[in-house]
């Protein structure tokens, strides 16, 4: 029996604006994308869409990402969940109009639990 090989993850990550500008020098300078891949390394894909940033932005800076505004103020329900201790996370979804899931994510941020007082008699 064969061991299986383990395939190795590596994060993808924004190369250095100065590495870009060197890439696209060589390309200026008469090397062809080929060359240009086989000296930093790079993909076509990757050197086309730095000529294609290049041109709409006039800079290689990576654009500002377009980030949604959150669903629910962290606020707002910290008190709802001060006042409605025993409420479901699918029922305060319900008065804030959102998913379950975006509760449990939020409640996780605000450190606030699941887990109950427990009732002394």
């Amino acid at each position: 029996m064969t061991k299986a090989k383990r395939s190795i993850i590596i994060p993808i990550m924004a190369y250095p604006v100065k590495m870009r500008e060197r890439s696209l020098e060589a390309l200026r300078k008469g090397y062809t994308k080929k060359e240009v891949n086989e000296m930093f390394g790079f993909g076509n894909n990757t050197i086309k869409a730095w000529e294609d940033l290049e041109r709409e932005t006039g800079s290689l800076e990576n654009r500002p990402l377009n980030r949604k505004p959150r669903k629910i103020d962290l606020d707002a329900l910290s008190k709802y969940c001060e006042e409605n201790p025993f409420a479901t996370h699918i029922e305060a979804g319900d008065h804030f109009g959102c998913s379950e899931r975006v509760i449990r994510y939020d409640k996780k941020i605000l450190g606030i639990t699941r887990k109950k007082r427990q009732l002394v008699i």
